[in-house]
C-alpha cells in the first residue's frame, strides 16, 4: 500500500481542467474531508507526518515547518536527533506506525523527508529512503510506501519554518502549485504496482488558517463512495491519526493500542461531481463557522447585558412589560436557532457568513412569535380568558430540547458547523453532544419537566411528577453519555445532581450541600460506568470515554485532567462568556433578595404562580455551575445555562405580573419540605 501526502491539498484545489490526475482519482475512491488538527490552531507539515508516525495529535512546538531531512544510511535513512521528540516535545508515540511495520517483520520505504517521518522506527530509521519521488527507485520493495509531495506548502515556507505570509496566494500561483502537486502525484501513481491500495491525504495546513484537507482512497470497491471513520462516527471526514490505522490494516498489520485513530471506511455512494461539491461547501461552512463564533459571542453577551440592565430599569417603573417579555423570549429562542438553521443551505450562499446570521435571526423571531400565539390560541380553543404564564416559555424550552434530542438520535448533523456547536475545521469534536448544547439541554429539559411536573401538583399527584422529572431527565442524560450518542464525558456529572435537585424540590424536600455533594459523586461513578463499557469495546470502536478510562486503568490520566483544568480556568477571564454569568446572576440574586426594587417582583410571582418552576431554575443552575466546574468548556456552559434559563422564567413571571389570571393563577400547593 502507498500514502502519498500532499501538505495544503484541499478539495478547492482538485477539478478536472486544472488537476485532471486528482481529479480522475478522485473518481475512482472513496473521497473525505480531512481533519488535520494536531494540537495548535494550524497544522504544520512537521506536526502533520508525526502525528501520522505517532498515531495521536503531535506537535514540534517551535520548530514547526517542514520535517527534517534524514541522513542517507545506505538503501535507507535515519532521522537525526529523533529522541529528541519524545524527550524534550513529550510525542512519546513517535515511530509509532515504524516500529508496528518493523515488528510485523516488513519492511518501510519513503521518498521524502515528511514521508520518511512518517514511517520511521522508535530510532528514527526507515529501510529505503531518497530525497524525493523523482529519486527514489524501490517501488516495490516494500509492502508500506510514503510519498512526501510538499509542492503546495513550498511557497508558505522560507529558511525552514512558516512564513508569516498571507493566508491565500495570487491564485495563478496557488493553481501553479496545485497542478505541479498534480503532475507529481500523476509520476508516483505510473510508477507503483497496478494493484496497489493508495491513499492521498492532505495532511497539514497551509498559511495561516485551518482548513478541512482532501482524504482519497483508492483500493477495492471503494470507488464512486464517501470517506468516514469510527473516529469522527461520520460518513465523510476524518481525521489525521485514522491515517495510521489505515495504513497499518492494508499493510496486514496490527494496529497498536496506542493509536487512537480508526481505520477508514467506504460509506455512501455518489457522483464524483455531487461529492467533490459537497466536500467543498462543508470546508466554506466550517471557515464561516469559525469566523462568525467570536463575533456572534460577543453580540450575544451584549445582548444580554443590555436586556438585563433595560429590564431592571423598566420593571422597577412597570413599564414596558410586554416589551420585556417579547425580548426574553426572543433571546431564549437565538441558540436553538443556531441548530434549526443548518436544515437550510447557507453555506451555499454568495455571502455564507450574512446568510447565516439573516437565517439565524428569522427562525429566533418565527419561533418567538410561535412561542406567544400557539398558546394564546390553545387557550382560546379551550375557551380560556388567556393563556397561563408558563405556556410561551415552555414552548421555548420544548423546541430546543426536542431538537437537540432529535439532533443526538440522527447523527448530530445540526452540531456539526454550527456557531454554537463545533466544527471539524477547529477538530475539538466531531460528534455527540458538545458543552454549549448540553448546557442548553439540560435547561431545557429541566424547565419542561417542571413545567410539566406543576400540572401534576395542582392535581394532587405529587410522586407522579417526581416520576416525571426522574424519568425524562434521565432519559436526556443517558443520550447525553452514551459512547457513539452524546458520549458526554462532563456532561453526566452535571447533569444528575440537576435531576436530582429538581426532583427533591417538586417532591418538597430539602436539598444540604451533603446530599448535593452525593449527587455530583453519583454522577461520577455512573460515567466512569458508562466509560468502562465503552473501554471493553475493541480499540477501534471506542469513544474518548473508553480510551478515558484505559488512562485510568494504567494511571496515566493526569496530564488529561491538568489540561482540562487549565482550558477551564482560562475561561473564567473570557469577556464573551463571563459577563453573561455576571449579569444574570446579578440580576437573579438581586430580584430574589430585593424583589420589589428589581424586578417589580416578577419572580418571587412566577413562583407563586407555578410553584414547580423554582425547582426547574434552582436544578438548571446547579446543573450549569456543576458542568462549569467538570467541563472544559468552563465558564460557557453556566453562561448558555444561564442564557436560556434567566429570560425564560423572567417572561413567565412578566406575564404573571402582567395579567394576574390564566389557569396557571389559580392556588397551588406551596412547596414545604416533608417531613422526614
Amino acid at each position: 500500500m502507498a500514502l502519498i501526502g500532499v501538505p495544503g491539498l484541499a478539495w478547492a484545489d482538485v477539478d478536472a481542467a486544472s488537476t485532471p490526475t486528482l481529479w480522475r482519482l478522485a473518481g475512482q475512491s472513496a473521497i473525505g474531508s480531512l481533519s488535520v488538527r494536531a494540537v495548535g490552531r494550524t497544522t504544520c507539515p512537521y506536526d502533520g507526518w508525526l502525528t501520522v508516525s505517532a498515531g495521536v495529535r503531535s506537535s514540534v512546538g517551535a520548530r514547526c515547518g517542514p520535517p527534517p531531512a534524514p541522513e542517507r544510511q545506505g538503501a535507507g535513512g535515519r532521522i537525526p536527533d529523533f529522541q529528541w521528540l519524545w524527550e524534550v516535545r513529550d510525542a512519546d508515540g513517535a515511530g509509532s506506525l515504524g516500529e508496528a511495520v518493523h515488528a510485523a517483520g516488513e519492511c518501510t520505504a519513503a521518498a521524502g523527508p515528511g514521508a520518511a517521518l512518517a514511517l520511521a522506527d522508535r530510532g528514527g530509521r526507515v529501510d529505503r529512503y531518497a530525497p524525493s519521488a523523482a529519486a527514489f527507485t524501490d517501488w516495490s520493495a516494500c509492502r508500506v510506501l510514503a510519498v512526501d509531495v510538499d509542492d503546495l506548502v513550498r511557497p508558505y515556507i522560507q529558511d525552514e519554518l512558516l512564513a508569516e505570509v498571507p493566508e491565500r496566494l495570487p491564485p495563478a500561483a496557488r493553481a501553479a502549485a496545485a497542478r505541479a502537486a498534480d503532475a507529481a502525484v500523476g509520476a508516483v501513481l505510473a510508477k507503483l504496482p497496478p494493484d496497489t491500495a493508495v491513499l492521498v491525504a492532505g495532511l497539514a495546513d497551509h498559511g495561516s488558517e485551518p482548513h478541512l484537507r482532501a482524504a482519497m482512497w483508492r483500493a477495492s470497491g471503494t470507488a464512486g463512495q464517501l470517506l468516514g471513520g469510527m473516529s469522527t462516527r461520520r460518513d465523510d471526514m476524518v481525521i489525521l491519526p485514522d491515517i495510521t490505522a489505515t495504513v497499518l490494516q492494508a499493510a496486514g498489520v496490527a494496529v497498536p493500542p496506542t493509536v487512537v485513530g480508526s481505520p477508514w471506511r467506504a460509506t455512501a455512494t455518489a457522483a464524483p461531481a455531487e461529492r467533490v461539491t459537497a466536500l467543498r461547501h462543508a470546508d466554506v461552512a466550517g471557515q464561516a463557522i469559525r469566523g462568525v463564533g467570536g463575533p456572534f459571542f460577543t453580540a450575544l453577551a451584549v445582548l444580554q447585558v443590555l436586556f438585563y440592565a433595560a429590564a431592571f430599569l423598566l420593571l422597577r417603573r412597570r413599564r414596558g412589560l410586554p416589551a420585556i417579555r417579547v425580548a426574553a423570549l426572543a433571546l431564549a429562542s437565538i441558540p436553538v436557532s443556531t441548530y434549526l438553521v443548518n436544515l437550510t443551505p447557507w453555506h451555499r450562499a454568495a455571502v455564507p457568513e450574512v446568510a447565516l446570521a439573516a437565517e439565524i435571526v428569522a427562525l429566533a423571531a418565527a419561533l418567538t412569535a410561535l412561542a406567544l400565539g400557539v398558546p394564546a390560541l390553545w387557550a382560546r380553543l379551550r375557551g380560556r380568558p388567556a393563556a397561563g404564564v408558563l405556556g410561551p416559555p415552555a414552548l421555548v424550552a420544548a423546541v430546543t430540547a426536542g431538537v437537540l434530542l432529535a439532533d443526538l438520535l440522527t447523527g448530530t448533523s445540526l452540531q456539526m458547523n454550527s456557531v454554537m456547536g463545533y466544527t471539524g475545521v477547529v477538530g475539538a469534536r466531531y460528534y455527540g453532544l458538545g458543552n454549549i448544547p448540553f448546557a442548553l439541554l439540560a435547561t431545557a429539559v429541566l424547565l419542561v419537566t417542571t413545567t410539566l411536573a406543576d400540572g401534576l401538583v395542582r392535581a394532587g399527584r405529587r410522586r407522579a411528577a417526581v416520576a416525571l422529572v426522574a424519568g425524562l431527565g434521565g432519559f436526556a442524560m443517558l443520550l447525553d453519555g452514551w459512547p457513539g450518542v452524546g458520549s458526554d464525558f462532563g456532561g453526566v456529572i452535571a447533569f444528575v445532581p440537576g435531576i436530582a435537585v429538581t426532583a427533591l424540590l417538586v417532591a418538597g424536600r430539602r436539598v444540604s450541600v451533603v446530599k448535593l455533594g452525593a449527587f455530583c459523586v453519583a454522577g461520577g461513578v455512573l460515567v466512569m460506568a458508562i466509560a468502562y463499557l465503552d473501554h471493553l469495546r475493541p480499540a477501534g470502536s471506542q469513544t474518548h470515554l473508553g480510551r478515558f478510562a484505559g488512562q485510568v486503568a494504567d494511571g496515566t490520566f493526569l496530564p488529561v485532567i491538568w489540561r482540562k483544568l487549565g482550558a477551564m480556568l482560562s475561561t473564567l477571564l473570557s469577556p464573551n462568556l463571563m459577563p453573561v454569568v455576571i449579569a444574570a446572576f446579578a440580576f437573579l440574586v438581586f430580584a430574589v433578595l430585593r424583589p420589589g426594587a428589581a424586578s417589580a417582583g416578577v419572580l418571587p410571582v412566577a413562583f407563586e404562580r407555578a410553584p414547580m418552576l423554582r425547582a426547574g431554575l434552582i436544578g438548571a443552575l446547579v446543573s450549569g455551575v456543576t458542568g462549569m466546574l467538570v467541563n472544559d468548556s468552563g465558564a460557557a456552559v453556566l453562561s448558555m445555562a444561564l442564557a436560556l434559563a434567566v429570560p425564560l422564567v423572567l417572561s413567565a413571571g412578566v406575564r404573571a405580573v402582567a395579567t394576574g389570571a390564566g389557569p396557571d393563577a389559580e392556588p397551588a400547593p406551596v412547596l414545604r419540605p416533608a417531613t422526614t
